[in-house]
């Protein structure tokens, strides 16, 4: 078992165990966690959150980013900082759409969450750029 930083299974689901998971997916969330696709910008429900939580993956519910690193990136798109935890974030090469981004998948069931830009605030100047319907969120409790 692989396991984070901050204490969360990390052992990659298995095909039969994510098929189960995306069983009550909606087309737009299969579309994005599953097809590697892209929501329109502004449209997505998490866009204006500014309640205090944590956004969690909508496939595998392991916790992705904290409400203290979220910021108004004007892109349309939820954004951050830094992640929860950084082992909670694959990051793979993408050069699709005619240039090289960088994605970023769920470590533990794959799910396409969105890109990350070196041009975000301080102090890590990321700019993780997020799906809404590839998150949950969870306000804090009290």
């Amino acid at each position: 078992m692989s396991v984070s930083a901050t204490g969360y299974d990390l052992t990659p689901l298995t095909p039969e165990q994510i098929d189960g998971k995306a069983a009550g997916l909606s087309e737009e969330e299969r579309r994005v966690l599953l097809d590697h696709g892209t929501e329109r910008p502004f449209c997505g429900t998490l866009l204006d959150n500014k309640n205090p939580g944590v956004y969690f993956c909508r496939l595998c519910e392991l916790p992705l980013f904290s409400s203290d690193s979220k910021f108004d990136s004007g892109t349309g798109w939820p954004s951050f900082f830094q992640p929860f935890d950084t082992d909670h974030i694959r990051y793979l090469d993408d050069s699709s759409m005619g240039m090289t981004r960088t994605e970023i998948r769920c470590p533990r069931c794959d799910s396409h969450l969105g890109h990350v830009f070196p041009d975000g605030p301080p102090p890590t100047g990321q700019r993780y750029c997020l799906n809404s319907v590839a998150m949950v969120f969870r306000e804090n409790d009290g």
